[in-house]
């Protein structure tokens, strides 16, 4: 056996435990990408068979990793290398896209400006939303988030890079949430049309540098996430990110080369009643090396309507929603709102 090149809190063999990342399931989601376009999908068995380990993954952990998922695998490390060659410019040259409320919140921001739970993360980010246009909530005289993207003149390439990696996980994305339609209410355009027939999106390419020996820093507080579905593209050599299972325990999703950690957020919760539900997860870089991460946030609509859904109100057995109804936009600008210091 050759030896482990993992520390021994990151491999699973070491524990000799079987509640350690591989509990987090491997689906291969190549039926469902290759029929997506197929009116007549749920027919097919191995489509089926993809959707029931979807469910059962979104009811036990809301993690899990997928392959066979049609997207390059030179495109996923073009993106990472991308964010390594952006976050290694000095930070005169990364500022002149810096965030703030003027730019939608979109843009570069520093180490420790990220806020979770009132504490500052140990990571640096350049996040990235769908442009809105003339879209604005009823519920608001203006939107925070409109504005327009910012893109750095250096390194040479990166906005048509990124812009393309965003079609392609639109597309992924959405045949991920047929997926899960299809396992909860047997129509593959559950979450269409006014739900997400016009998804909203956000792409944040994240670098965490190092942690030092030190109980208070952590490169992202645990949290769940705002919308409905995250797809991540994580450095294949670093394990960083942790997931809270069911039983309170931290375990990890060290990276499978080749493979998106999927998980769901908050908006899938409510749409399900609670039957799938959004998952803590935090991030841990204390490895020696600065590690990138480009997680792409599928969302609902940006004006939809978030309630539960009354098949799944049937199958939790509940007479009244466990949910109140929420915009998704009013949801996620107030904890945009109250992400930055």
């Amino acid at each position: 056996m050759r030896p482990c090149k993992l520390s021994q809190r990151h491999c699973a063999q070491c524990f000799g435990s079987s509640k350690m990342p591989d509990s987090i399931p491997v689906i291969d989601i190549g039926p469902l990408v290759q029929q997506k376009a197929d009116p007549h999908m749920a027919e097919d068995p191995q489509v089926m068979n993809v959707v029931r380990q979807l469910d059962e993954a979104c009811r036990e952990i809301g993690f899990f990793y997928v392959k066979g998922h049609g997207v390059s695998p030179h495109l996923l490390e073009q993106v990472l290398d991308m964010g390594y060659k952006f976050f290694a410019l000095p930070e005169e040259d990364k500022l002149q896209i810096a965030m703030s409320s003027d730019t939608g919140f979109r843009g570069y921001q520093k180490l420790g400006q990220n806020i979770t739970k009132g504490q500052p993360d140990l990571h640096e980010a350049i996040d990235y939303f769908r442009e809105l246009e003339n879209q604005k909530l009823s519920t608001r005289k203006e939107n925070p988030l409109m504005g327009s993207n910012q893109w750095p003149n250096e390194p040479s390439g990166f906005r048509p890079l990124i812009e393309e990696y965003v079609n392609v996980m639109t597309d992924l994305g959405e045949a991920i949430i047929q997926g899960i339609a299809l396992a909860l209410s047997g129509k593959k355009d559950a979450f269409g049309g006014k739900r997400a027939g016009d998804p909203f999106w956000i792409l944040r390419v994240i670098g965490y540098p190092p942690m030092k020996k030190s109980d208070f820093e952590v490169g992202c507080g645990d949290h769940t996430d705002y919308g409905l579905l995250t797809l991540v593209n994580q450095d294949p050599t670093i394990p960083a990110l942790q997931v809270k299972n069911n039983e309170g325990n931290w375990i990890w999703a060290k990276p499978i080369p080749g493979t998106f950690v999927v998980n769901i957020g908050d908006m899938l919760k409510i749409w399900t009643n609670g039957l799938y539900q959004s998952t803590l997860h935090r991030v841990m870089n204390d490895d020696s090396k600065y590690r990138v991460s480009v997680p792409f946030f599928y969302e609902p609509n940006f004006d939809a309507l978030v309630e539960p859904l009354e098949i799944c109100e049937q199958q939790t057995g509940s007479a009244v929603p466990r949910f109140t109804p929420v915009v998704y936009g009013d949801h996620v600008i107030g904890k945009v709102l109250t992400n930055f210091g």
